[in-house]
């Protein structure tokens, strides 16, 4: 067994060490080692005993989490805390109570960074009261910053560096450096939590020993985002109807004898590929034979160099780091200037919409071989999809609706990477690569009597399905009203005969529709919303819970305008008090959003 920070009481350079000096040694020469050692014992366990008279540190772990990546990893690390005799608290920043920030001494900090640069919804409050003027001075805490974000973003990981900063300024110390993550994020977290566990040890001389077989087991179950599962399609249907300009596919996956369990609210991860046609273009921009053997991680899994390129790496998405990479083994002047500090709005506008292909016929290649070529590229990320099904109704099952994408751009042919492997490439029979993504910021309410508001314009309402499917197999008696918007009548009303059914049945209680395109005047979810603002205001006030799914930069936005617009017009309140309404139904978790 190979010695970690993580498994070992050692801190890194000792475990190496020792890593190389074990297997060399005799059988007699341990033994005799193992006698050497327990003569001082005794000293030792006094020493021990005396450090664990003051306890075991208090570890507080807060998450601000979107889709429930961070909550996950709160929850993981959070084990190998406790198997290392920490206590620890794991909480939501939504449920922080400003008043005990002053008493928190360790503080592990894991956050995403939402939309352009903000703080995921469940961190607002949080984040807002410590960047307020009620903000206590934290002389006392030490702390540590783990930022998940995505590098194509520009404003990359930028909750997580406002926290490290604004926790710094009030007197906090760094347990350990923060980290910033990409979507690959697995393997930079651990090493971040490996850090963090070598400084908490250091710091209390408590060593705690726990196995690696333990570590394993708390970070990754049997199938996760780096184990993922291969799901046979079932089904792969066309829900928009002849003469639609879109194209949403409905999929059903086979979970059967893989132990994976969702609940309505979660979200299925697809591994997608490359399109070949995509990838062989890009070859014969290539001086490298598409058989040269590339070695894609750390565990050396080798693969062809065209396969790495369709099954492995990210090929259609620019971001400043990776330009910034691909400099280093490029001597193209043109490439530095681009990079050059004056040229950073020319470089934004380049890399919007553009993908590998087009930067290897503006700027060349770079590197000596293939391996070098792929050395500075990305692993392709899975991507999301709200589950548009509920496991009691379909057991076995997981079911997504996903928005085929084709667009044009800078003169080529565009389409989205996951949405046309599973629109054009993906036949029943074939495998998917999947997981399940737990999302403990967008469940239905513990009690089914609670009213429920759900906004879902296209595939927005996937996970509203999901909901009416769990709530008709469990019975519940509370009211529903879903909003649904798309262009046309005819062609796009997605699941329309499963709304009528549920509608008639008395499970879905109100249905109001939007469809842009068929009238004159462009009507959206939100105008529905504004129509009905009277009743809306009355199921707000009985204690509804409201749900929102789909695009955050203008759908999720126009909808929150027109939430504050009803509360304030119907309950007679100012602009302010209407947002502080809307806030404290967000506390209360009866204002959530799946929005992206």
């Amino acid at each position: 067994m190979q010695l970690k920070v993580m498994n070992s009481p050692f801190n890194q350079e000792q475990a190496d060490i020792l890593n190389g000096l074990l297997p060399t040694l005799s059988v007699g020469q341990k033994i005799w080692l193992s006698g050497y050692l327990a003569a001082g014992q005794s000293a030792s366990v006094l020493e021990i005993q005396e450090v664990q008279k003051a306890g075991p540190k208090e570890i507080t772990i807060l998450y601000g989490s979107q889709t429930g990546n961070a909550h996950g990893l709160a929850k993981k690390f959070g084990k190998v805390l406790e198997e290392n005799r920490y206590h620890v608290t794991i909480l939501s920043m939504n449920d922080v109570k400003p008043n005990n920030m002053k008493k928190i001494q360790y503080l592990l900090i894991i956050t995403s960074t939402h939309g352009e640069g903000e703080p995921p919804d469940n961190a607002l409050s949080f984040h807002e009261f410590l960047h307020g003027k009620r903000a206590p001075k934290l002389d006392d805490l030490h702390f540590s910053v783990l930022s998940l974000g995505d590098s194509s973003y520009e404003f990359f990981c930028q909750t997580g560096k406002e926290f490290d900063v604004r926790l710094a300024e009030l007197g906090g110390k760094r347990l350990y450096p923060r980290v910033d993550c990409d979507v690959d994020y697995d393997e930079t977290a651990a090493d971040w939590m490996e850090g963090v566990l070598h400084s908490l040890k250091e710091d209390d001389r408590e060593y705690a020993v726990h196995t690696a077989a333990a570590t394993a087991e708390a970070i990754d179950s049997a199938y996760s985002r780096t184990n993922p599962y291969k799901a046979e399609v079932l089904e792969n249907i066309n829900l928009n109807g002849r003469g639609s300009n879109k194209e949403t596919r409905h999929l059903e996956l086979s979970l059967e004898g893989s132990g994976l369990n969702y609940e309505p609210g979660d979200c299925v991860g697809i591994y997608p590929e490359n399109n070949p046609v995509l990838v062989d273009r890009l070859i014969e921009e290539l001086i490298w034979d598409p058989e040269d053997p590339v070695t894609v991680n750390k565990d050396g899994n080798v693969l062809s160099f065209r396969e790495a390129l369709l099954s492995y790496y990210e090929i259609t998405v620019l971001t400043k780091q990776l330009v910034e990479k691909i400099a280093q083994l490029s001597a193209n002047d043109h490439l530095r200037e681009l990079l050059s500090p004056n040229n950073s709005v020319k470089l934004k506008e380049y890399l919007e919409g553009r993908d590998l292909l087009d930067f290897i016929r503006d700027y060349g290649s770079w590197g000596e071989s293939a391996q070098a070529f792929v050395s500075v590229l990305r692993k392709i990320p899975a991507r999301l999809y709200s589950i548009s099904s509920s496991l009691l109704a379909n057991p076995d099952e997981v079911h997504v609706t996903i928005g085929t994408v084709r667009y044009k751009a800078h003169g080529r042919e565009r389409e989205g990477v996951c949405s046309t492997f599973c629109a054009d490439r993906v036949q029943p029979g074939d495998t998917l690569n999947v997981y399940i993504q737990h999302n403990e910021n967008f469940k239905l309410p513990a009690n089914p009597n609670t009213p429920i508001i759900m906004i879902g314009p296209g595939t927005g309402v996937a996970p509203f399905r999901a909901f009416m499917q769990e709530r008709e197999e469990l019975g519940a008696k509370g009211k529903s009203w879903l909003f649904f918007g798309e262009q046309h009548f005819v062609t796009d009303f997605l699941y329309q005969t499963e709304w009528q059914k549920l509608l008639n049945k008395g499970v879905l209680t109100k249905m109001d529709v939007a469809f842009s395109r068929d009238t004159e005047k462009k009507i959206y979810v939100q105008h529905r919303m504004l129509e009905h603002s009277k009743e809306l205001f009355r199921w707000l006030e009985e204690g509804a819970a409201v749900y929102i799914c789909g695009d955050e930069k203008n759908m999720a936005r126009d909808v929150h305008s027109a939430f504050i617009e009803i509360i304030e017009r119907e309950g007679g309140m100012s602009r302010e008090e209407a947002e502080g309404y809307l806030t404290s139904m967000q506390q209360q978790k009866r204002y959530q959003r799946d929005v992206y």
